[in-house]
């Protein structure tokens, strides 16, 4: 099997948990009966995915990106994730659009991707391992934009858009093969922007949808996503 073939099969492996998030989140709604379970159940996983995200961030994309770039494209890239991701936010608030989680998971998704395909060729077990570490990420960040979305588009139109959506880890994986392998300034540019607007996003939008009043149980799914990203990182060595 050539790394071609190697990097379609692990990407779409990573990028299948997207619609399989989407179609638990379905069920879940579906099945699982109203009540204070359900509610916190709800409430920690998205303090879960927010806790993985925000590991992603300080443990994947910050420290990165740091390494490949100077301080002034350091500043820029950052700054520019935050700030074009503060006009989306406030652009989809307008008009009605909830679809934060749903953007934390693709800012997280994409550059992630993209970094697989470009190490591949170098270093395909760090490959095999990102995408192992991105496929996990991907299920509950899935489930909770599935949440997220539904209020406002039809299920059937969440999960073709998920079902889309799985597909997107195989194209950022051979863009990253075919374009950036060896360009570390580029993917550092690129991991720090997604940095900066997955900072926002979380505790502009994710943080407060996790809070459930009288209950100090989704706090630890933030700690526990957190925990997952540091696992993730140890195991890639």
């Amino acid at each position: 099997m050539t790394d071609l073939h190697r990097i379609i099969l692990y990407s779409f492996f990573s990028g299948s948990t997207v619609f399989l998030g989407g179609m638990l989140a379905y069920y879940f709604g579906e099945h699982v009966k109203s009540g204070l379970l359900k509610v916190e159940i709800i409430h920690s996983t998205i303090a879960f995915g927010g806790g993985i995200l925000f590991a992603a961030v300080a443990l994947v994309l910050v420290p990165e990106g740091m390494q490949a770039l100077t301080l002034p494209w350091i500043v820029l890239s950052f700054a520019a994730g935050a700030v074009a991701f503060f006009f989306i936010d406030r652009y989809l608030q307008k008009r009605g659009g909830t679809i934060s989680q749903l953007l934390g998971m693709m800012l997280d998704f994409v550059p992630e991707s993209i970094a697989l395909g470009a190490v591949f060729a170098a270093n395909t077990n760090l490959g095999v391992l990102l995408a192992i570490i991105i496929g996990i990420q991907n299920f509950p960040e899935a489930f909770n934009a599935f949440l997220d979305m539904k209020t406002t588009f039809t299920v059937s139109k969440c999960l073709f858009i998920f079902f889309l959506l799985s597909f997107s880890g195989v194209i950022s994986a051979l863009i990253g093969y075919y374009f950036l392998t060896g360009m570390h300034i580029t993917i550092g540019a690129l991991m720090l922007f997604s940095g900066g607007g997955l900072i926002y996003l979380i505790f502009q939008d994710i943080a407060p949808m996790s809070q459930l009043k009288k209950s100090w149980v989704p706090a630890l799914g933030a700690s526990l996503g957190f925990l997952v990203g540091m696992i993730s990182l140890k195991i890639l060595g």
